[in-house]
């Protein structure tokens, strides 16, 4: 009786407030508490102040009935920080996007050149590939080309490395990201180092493992047995990426080696696209000498994005030498359908677009996973797709990033980053030969309580997105 009773005062003092916004009378599905049902949100000073059985009232009122309230959707794995993509995420229902896989280096020119001028949620690792690159002398721009992929760093080399990654956590970078597969001469002793230090400043890894893609199920279980052994003897964190397009046809096998550590009590997660095919850099160490034996494709499975073509001997050749990007079609439909369907596996995009050209999991990843596979096939449940990409990366993160425990859910005291969409009609619509395409049944998008998307349209030149940090180190 008296829970009852203070229930419902609660919801009489939340009735006769004023909100600066109230989304009023949708499905409101919160995968932490299990919360589905008819509510009103009331939004004050970027933050979820209600959620009531009773109509609240707001100075702005927004009729959601018959759409899904949900947390906003974050990105763990996006490479395109820049605002052509910021938009197409937006789109696809996205309020935060992080680049934790490659990471950015410096981090504090990085987060400078954002603040203030994105729509979205926006933060980086720590990157072992770019304090590579830097050190060695790499001409790369964003992937390694030439030294970092072809030089063993001897002592000082790995030292200046290591403190270059260093400073950039003490920074505020979210973790340190490790691309091991792209700097292939990183002895395992440096990449067990750089775990270490990921364990002394208690912030996760996130490891592209070293023999991505292949085919071979041995190829996989070595990768995995690194990384997951590293997480072991120094007690880092351990976040592995792409996990369908790094185990391909061995999936079954490497969800059985994850799922063995966590029973073990290793603190170890992962992910995954919906899309049979990846994208990478072709100049990069993925296509070094042997790429069709452990990807198990060949020249014609290759798809050059500036132009659409399928590739032969002779042009990956000449592209090779130019540089480029290219999309590596590599994985059966059955291999993202078992990702898909995984508790374990969170939703993340691994997303890059230029000029509207790239991978349309750029634009269309979340809502792919909602329409696709929760509506249309079946294999997850409504909520547990939510939950793959809102509660699960916000918990990855939030021991290390205070910032992140007030996301990914829809709660009193949460931050008001809130993506509603029409669960009958999400979709995709961007395609290889279109990869720009906004996804459809994306209604609105907040961020801090700001509306990005309205109404199915962007809601101005707003940049509510706020950067996210860990403390630096003072």
């Amino acid at each position: 009786m008296t829970r009852f009773l203070l229930n419902v005062v609660f919801v009489a003092s939340a009735a006769a407030q004023t909100y600066d916004l109230v989304l009023a009378g949708g499905r409101v599905m919160d995968p932490e508490s299990g919360l589905d049902a008819v509510r009103d949100v009331g939004i004050n000073g970027g933050k979820i102040a209600a959620i009531s059985t009773s109509s609240l009232i707001g100075r702005t009122r927004v009729d959601v009935a018959g759409a899904v309230v949900a947390p906003g959707f974050i990105d763990l794995h996006a490479h395109g920080q820049l605002p052509e993509n910021y938009r197409l995420q937006a789109r696809d229902g996205v309020t935060t996007a992080l680049e934790l896989e490659i990471g950015v280096s410096p981090v504090d020119a990085w987060y400078a050149e954002r603040t203030g001028k994105s729509p979205i949620n926006f933060g980086a690792s720590a990157g072992h590939v770019g304090a590579s690159m830097f050190v060695l002398g790499d001409t790369g721009v964003f992937l390694p080309r030439n030294a970092a992929i072809t030089t063993r760093p001897n002592a000082e080399q790995k030292e200046r490395i290591e403190t270059r990654v260093r400073l950039d956590l003490d920074h505020g970078a979210l973790g340190i990201g490790l691309g091991i597969a792209y700097v292939p001469k990183s002895s395992r002793e440096q990449i067990f180092d750089v775990f270490r230090l990921a364990a002394l400043y208690q912030v996760p890894c996130f490891v592209h493992v070293r023999h991505g893609g292949r085919a071979d199920p041995q190829g996989i279980a070595e990768a995995l047995q690194e990384v997951l052994s590293d997480a072991l003897a120094t007690g880092a964190s351990l976040h592995i990426v792409h996990i369908n397009s790094s185990a391909s046809a061995a999936l079954p096998l490497a969800l059985r080696m994850i799922e063995g550590a966590r029973r073990s009590g290793l603190d170890v997660t992962t992910e995954a696209y919906p899309y049979t095919a990846g994208q990478t850099n072709i100049d990069s160490a993925i296509f070094d000498e042997g790429w069709q034996e452990k990807m198990g494709i060949t020249y014609k499975d290759l798809q050059w994005v500036e132009t659409g073509e399928r590739l032969t001997a002779e042009s990956f050749a000449r592209y090779r030498k130019q540089g480029g990007t290219v999309i590596a079609h590599s994985m059966s439909e059955d291999t993202i359908r078992m990702a898909m369907a995984h508790p374990m596996v969170m939703i993340a995009s691994d997303s890059f677009l230029r000029e509207g050209k790239g991978h349309p999991r750029s634009s269309g990843t979340f809502s792919r996973v909602l329409g696709r596979y929760v509506r249309e096939e079946k294999i997850l449940p409504l909520m547990e797709g939510i939950r793959k990409m809102t509660l699960m990366p916000a918990q990855r993160l939030e021991r290390a990033v205070p910032l992140m425990r007030h996301k990914g859910r829809i709660r009193v005291g949460a931050d008001a980053d809130i993506t509603v969409f029409d669960a009958g009609r999400i979709i995709d619509r961007a395609t290889w030969e279109k990869p720009a395409e906004f996804s459809e049944g994306i209604l609105h998008v907040l961020v801090s309580g700001v509306f990005v998307v309205r109404d199915g349209r962007f809601a101005g030149s707003g940049t509510p997105g706020v950067a996210i940090r860990r403390p630096r180190v003072q």
